[in-house]
């Protein structure tokens, strides 16, 4: 990999940090206090919650889920909120409207597992703070402990343990977590939607991002010096997942029919799912954590469950034992006519979702595996909640277990 130094920290897109002082300390003690457990819900600001001053709800400008997906939060015109998502609780929120600085929009908010560390980014029509910086705040402080301002717009940001991720429109910059020293500069094709993911198992990192040309995505792994590019697409990349090793990536294009399963480590398609025959905006994809399992959702109103056929063994994942027997009882996401499939159009030897769920069309939503057995969470752009379960012996729909609006108090849950 040719590009493991920074190719000119003086880059136009970048310029300098300011207000370090605490940051190494504060994210060296994050790291040692963190909750890691999904049964343990406890966070180490639980105490920090604001009263909102306003009787209605704010509106939500982004939502993400936290490593791993025992939490959620959610960046607003006044703030943010953290969430517990079992039980769904909420845990602390920030409002800042009505402070000395003006604004109060969050654009983007990025968890650190589950401490006291997060990443901001200012945005709505009254935004907190500058669109191209990101503030690293820290909750025990209830304050900004160091920033990174940037010449253009910032788009998302991801974080680990020990590494934070910038995204630009054209391009991503890695920087070590604890000092905020620049380590990798990576130029990228068009990137409105901030598209970026890493690895979280400790140890070597596995960044993806577009690459260079249209339907290309890109796979940096770091532990051996590797770039690997995969034309996954004709068409534009507008979404994609990857496991929390590395290993595996799904992906989608802006035709939103299929998602495509690649190995990282080669390149090569594990396997094609089919989401549907119309075109579609693909909103989010998450895998399951033993990988058996890939959730969709769209602008059509629809999460689809798959099951995915991977050698989890050859991967080195270990799933459960019940999800191995559950596996080889599972519905057969095939068409029944594959047995003529070289005479018929592609369409009709498609895998097809396992399992499904409705919900309001054209409204976003983002999805991710529960930890409860067979769950899914769901979380809408207009404060909506859904725990749903599907049934992976019969697929079909998936059953709601819970639905509530977040943004209400956590009396009303």
């Amino acid at each position: 990999m040719s590009e493991n130094s920074p190719e000119n920290p003086n880059s136009d897109d970048r310029s300098s940090l300011s207000d370090l002082s605490n940051i190494s300390a504060a994210v060296t003690d994050a790291a040692q206090t963190s909750v890691t457990s999904p049964t343990n819900a406890a966070v180490t600001t639980v105490q920090n919650i604001n009263p909102n001053p306003n009787s209605s709800p704010p509106n939500v400008l982004y939502l993400s889920f936290n490593q791993d997906y025992g939490c959620f939060a959610a960046g607003t015109d006044r703030g943010f909120r953290i969430y517990n998502c079992d039980p769904l609780r909420e845990i602390f929120r920030r409002d800042f409207t009505g402070t000395a600085n003006s604004g109060g929009g969050i654009g983007v908010v990025q968890m650190l597992f589950r401490c006291n560390i997060l990443s901001l980014v200012g945005g709505g029509p009254d935004p907190q703070y500058p669109l191209n910086k990101v503030m690293i705040w820290d909750d025990h402080q209830s304050r900004c402990i160091g920033e990174l301002s940037f010449r253009s717009e910032v788009k998302s940001v991801r974080l680990r343990r020990d590494r934070i991720v910038v995204v630009l429109a054209q391009k991503l910059f890695v920087y070590n977590f604890s000092d905020l020293k620049l380590l990798h500069q990576i130029e990228t094709v068009a990137n409105p939607k901030g598209l970026c993911e890493v690895s979280q198992v400790s140890g070597s990192m596995v960044l993806v991002c577009p690459g260079l040309q249209k339907g290309q995505v890109r796979v940096e792994h770091y532990a051996s010096k590797r770039t690997k590019f995969i034309m996954a697409h004709d068409s534009r990349v507008v979404c994609f997942a990857l496991t929390n090793d590395g290993r595996l990536l799904a992906t989608c294009s802006s035709k939103g029919t299929l998602i495509r399963v690649y190995n990282t480590l080669d390149g090569s398609l594990v396997q094609e799912v089919r989401r549907g025959a119309d075109r579609a905006e693909i909103y989010s994809l998450a895998f399951s954590p033993t990988a058996q399992w890939l959730a969709v959702s769209s602008d059509k109103g629809t999460v689809h469950v798959f099951n995915l056929k991977v050698d989890s063994a050859a991967l080195g994942v270990d799933r459960p034992r019940w999800a191995s027997e559950s596996n080889s009882t599972s519905p057969s996401a095939v068409s029944h006519l594959s047995f003529i499939r070289g005479v018929l159009p592609k369409y009709f030897s498609s895998e097809w979702s396992v399992a499904q769920f409705r919900l309001q069309e054209g409204l976003q939503h983002i999805v991710a595996f529960g930890h409860q057995k067979n769950t899914v969470v769901i979380l809408g752009m207009d404060g909506s909640f859904y725990r749903c379960q599907f049934d992976a012996a019969t697929g079909g729909e998936m059953i709601l277990l819970e639905h509530h609006s977040f943004l209400m108090s956590e009396e009303n849950f």
